[in-house]
């Protein structure tokens, strides 16, 4: 059976859970509450299983906070024997506008520090991430305070469909491929 590693960033502190920048969180465990699956505390975060027709799913939430996500990532790919080409990265983007989905197979860590970290630890950009947009709408030298604040009333009014849309787009991954999903999905 093929194996994906779903690895959402996020800071795992409960102070930080509604956070922007823990997106990548929230649509892990979406993921998981669709597929009726529980995450378990192990070796560098949390974990959950999941089977998507004939493939199966490793959930990860990386507890080694977000600047060092690499190690998590690594730790789980290394001991599942998951290929790089089946890890998917789920990240927030304050280049995309709020609710923009955007999957890319490779690409730069635009100043992300926990994509940056993968990258450092992989020792490649050769590996798939979903961004979620939660846009820019901070002023200059607000982007800390930005990113670890909660969303405004107005997004949190469509977060479920965005997490529905987040969803589908992982198991259009995992079952199509990336090609596949990006031309059906990132003009939406």
């Amino acid at each position: 059976m093929m194996k994906f590693l779903i690895a959402g960033l996020g800071n795992f502190e409960p102070q930080y859970w509604g956070t922007r920048h823990n997106i990548g969180f929230r649509i892990v465990n979406a993921l998981a509450e669709d597929g009726g699956v529980p995450f378990s505390e192990v070796r560098y975060g949390a974990v959950a299983r999941l089977r998507v027709k004939n493939k199966e799913l490793l959930l990860l939430k990386p507890n080694t906070f977000m600047n060092l996500s690499g190690l998590a990532v690594r730790y789980w790919l290394q001991k599942e024997a998951i290929p790089i080409d089946n890890l998917l990265v789920v990240v927030d983007d304050i280049a995309l506008p709020f609710g923009t989905l955007r999957l890319k197979p490779k690409g730069s860590d635009a100043g992300h520090n926990g994509l940056k970290h993968i990258q450092e630890i992989l020792n490649t950009q050769e590996y798939c991430r979903l961004r979620f947009g939660i846009g820019n709408n901070f002023p200059r030298g607000g982007q800390i305070d930005y990113v670890l604040g909660a969303f405004e009333p107005e997004e949190m009014a469509v977060m479920d469909d965005k997490m529905k849309q987040a969803v589908e787009i992982i198991k259009s991954f995992c079952l199509s491929g990336v090609q596949c999903t990006m031309n059906q999905y990132n003009n939406r």
